[in-house]
């Protein structure tokens, strides 16, 4: 970016808001505009004489870069500069497609390895394993690249190719694959089916398009091939998406004609009432929506129409807190900017935004919505809700946690590796359906572990060890330095009986990741909602109509 180039654009910039917009606006307006003229002005100068003056040389583009950032920064996390090179990654997230292989992947140490190839695409179908390292991209050396960086090259354009030279579990010698990129979609519902003869179960992980299509073929083909009396829908771990995929899909079970969410912005244009357009497939199907804290926006949206309109009870935990929507702008030079243009507000009239944008606290950070603000709402039968913090669910359950033990087995990629190994030793496939991690696979994974490093930190250590440096800051540690050493000890010794204490969480994190290795996503999704108590507290509250009733109507609290 060249001084001609700022300078030409800031003058445009302000003959456009001099002569079209000046002469309509009221005199505030006008005010603000004259501001608007002269501060890029003012920057226009700036860049001018950094790049003149400065001792060094300077990258204006990059200057510009940062002060976008730093500007748009202070007003809230959604409202973003998108350059040219990021635009793709941006369409990516709303239409959910891509050009690549269809692979997560993950780095451990200086590699990049292959964690789930997508099944029916082109890793799968050229024969990539999860846990293939990967050595070379095209010949160029992959040692040293970050999943970031591996990314970018996998990614590009529908019916081009990449070589990829791989090492595998098992071979003695490195194997090229050439594979040819497709257009990837990422399914918006990865998993449906039947928990038991009557209740059915459909996991939405996004509302990028195309959702609500894919929502409605899951449902009615659980509908027409089932005995089904009730319905959970799984919004976990659901950023968002598209608003009015959100509107369709609640219009499966509400009347036509029914206000949804309504949107509130400074422009007329972004204001709106988003009401149902279509006759409902299913009125009276009892429903429960599970939601944790990383549902948002979108998801937010959905479950808490149902909460609102009194049509689905709502289990889980609180919900992010994302009352705001956002618009795509074009800028020039192919960029673009992601912008918050409107809060929008449930039927029951709430905002579920958590997160004040328009004031910091002493430490310059934004501040939640004050308990002295947030406002009681009515459903539609009458239970009282509140805005200002999220969608809080009927039946609001504990977040499920992994132990310290199973987190480091995760983190260190331990349970990972022993799948790839278990699945190099056992190339047949076992039964989906009754596959277990037996006495004997959870010895062979102990003894795989014998020469790992599977230390790790607690709380209590950490604790202890800022207790002794206040000890010792203070002359009271040679006094209590037997007992020190004591707790020390026990805590070791507790340590180590951990890896037997939480069996049972570990050999579920086994199977999720065996089984992912034959039966790719549907496989780790199946062994992870056995056992799951939050869909079991949801099937037990759709197999008790009284209850089901009793929240909705307000009757009874949970």
């Amino acid at each position: 970016m060249n001084n001609s180039h700022i300078k030409k654009g800031i003058i445009i910039l302000q003959i456009i808001i001099i002569f079209l917009i000046s002469p309509v606006l009221s005199p505030a307006q006008n005010e603000n505009n004259f501001e608007i003229s002269k501060n890029l002005d003012i920057y226009a100068s700036l860049i001018r004489d950094l790049n003149k003056y400065y001792v060094d040389e300077i990258n204006s583009g990059e200057l510009t870069n940062i002060g976008i950032e730093a500007m748009l920064e202070s007003l809230d996390p959604y409202t973003v500069f998108i350059p040219e090179s990021k635009v793709e990654d941006y369409r990516i997230i709303t239409t959910g497609k891509y050009g690549g292989i269809g692979a997560l992947i993950h780095q451990n140490g200086e590699y990049v390895y292959i964690s789930d190839p997508y099944e029916g695409f082109p890793a799968q179908k050229t024969g990539l394993l999860a846990g293939d390292k990967i050595l070379e991209l095209n010949q160029e050396s992959a040692k040293g690249k970050s999943s970031e960086d591996v990314s970018k090259i996998l990614k590009g354009l529908p019916g081009t190719e990449i070589t990829l030279l791989i090492e595998r579990e098992g071979e003695d010698k490195p194997i090229e694959k050439l594979i040819v990129r497709e257009t990837i979609k990422l399914d918006n519902v990865p998993f449906y089916g039947m928990l038991n003869e009557n209740i059915g179960y459909i996991i939405l992980n996004s509302f990028t398009q195309n959702a609500s299509n894919e929502a409605r073929k899951a449902y009615i083909d659980l509908k027409d091939n089932n005995d089904l009396k009730g319905l959970i829908f799984d919004l976990r771990g659901n950023g968002g998406g598209l608003l009015h995929e959100s509107v369709n899909i609640a219009n499966f079970f509400v009347d036509k004609g029914e206000t949804i969410v309504n949107t509130k912005g400074k422009l007329k244009e972004k204001s709106g009432v988003h009401k149902t357009r279509n006759s409902p497939i299913d009125k009276n199907i009892p429903l429960v929506f599970l939601v944790n804290s990383r549902s948002a926006s979108a998801s937010e949206i959905l479950s808490g129409a149902m909460q609102d309109l009194d049509r689905a009870v709502i289990v889980g935990q609180r919900t992010f807190g994302k009352g705001l929507v956002q618009n795509v702008l074009p800028l020039s030079y192919k960029s673009q900017m992601k912008i918050t243009v409107a809060k929008y507000y449930i039927p029951s009239g709430r905002c579920i935004q958590a997160i004040d944008y328009s004031h910091k606290d002493e430490d310059g950070n934004f501040t939640k919505i004050p308990d002295s603000l947030i406002s009681e709402f009515k459903t539609k039968n009458g239970r009282s809700v509140y805005d200002g913090g999220g969608v809080e669910p009927d039946v609001v359950l504990d977040p499920r946690k992994h132990s310290n033990i199973a987190m480091n087995l995760i983190m260190k990629f331990y349970v990972f590796d022993y799948a790839t190994k278990f699945h190099h030793k056992h190339p047949e496939k076992p039964s989906l359906e009754d596959f277990i991690i037996t006495d004997e696979i959870y010895s062979d994974f102990l003894d795989f572990l014998h020469d790992k490093d599977c230390n790790y930190t607690t709380k209590s250590e950490e604790a202890l060890k800022k207790l002794k440096t206040s000890a010792e800051s203070e002359n009271y540690y040679t006094e209590i330095k037997d007992e020190f050493e004591i707790l020390e000890e026990a805590i070791k010794q507790n340590k180590q009986k951990d890896i037997q204490k939480h069996s049972s969480e570990i050999k579920k994190l086994l199977k999720m990741e065996i089984l992912s290795r034959y039966y790719f996503q549907k496989g780790r999704i199946e062994a992870a909602i056995e056992d799951d108590p939050e869909i079991i507290e949801a099937i037990s509250i759709l197999e008790d109509m009284d209850r089901y009733n009793e929240i909705l109507s307000g009757s009874i609290e949970e």
